[in-house]
């Protein structure tokens, strides 16, 4: 499958797709989790430590796709002379390291 990426839209090979929604998944389960220990009036320490958790997987998430984003995207783009990508690139970093 070609991983083209046209800025609206990427096409993503089966292998990526599952890795980056098993992790969602998994942050999804710990959010879940955060929502029953709140129903569950737990001790307000143990929810700020999980939520810290949920924040480092989010944060590991992130990391990996921009990490392809830059493999695919951003090389495929450079390599077609479209410059344009990397101030994209650099916007959105902007955005993500706020």
């Amino acid at each position: 499958m070609d991983n083209t990426c046209c800025h609206a839209k990427k096409l993503r090979d089966e292998e990526e797709k599952r890795n980056l929604m098993n992790r969602l998944k998994r942050i999804e389960g710990q959010v879940r989790g955060l929502q029953n220990m709140l129903e569950q009036d737990a001790y307000c320490p143990d929810i700020l430590i999980q939520v810290s958790a949920v924040t480092q997987a989010l944060n590991s998430f992130n990391k990996e796709l921009l990490a392809e984003h830059i493999r695919s995207c951003v090389v495929e783009d450079i390599r077609a002379d479209k410059l344009e990508t990397i101030d994209e690139l650099v916007e959105t970093l902007k955005k993500v390291m706020k």
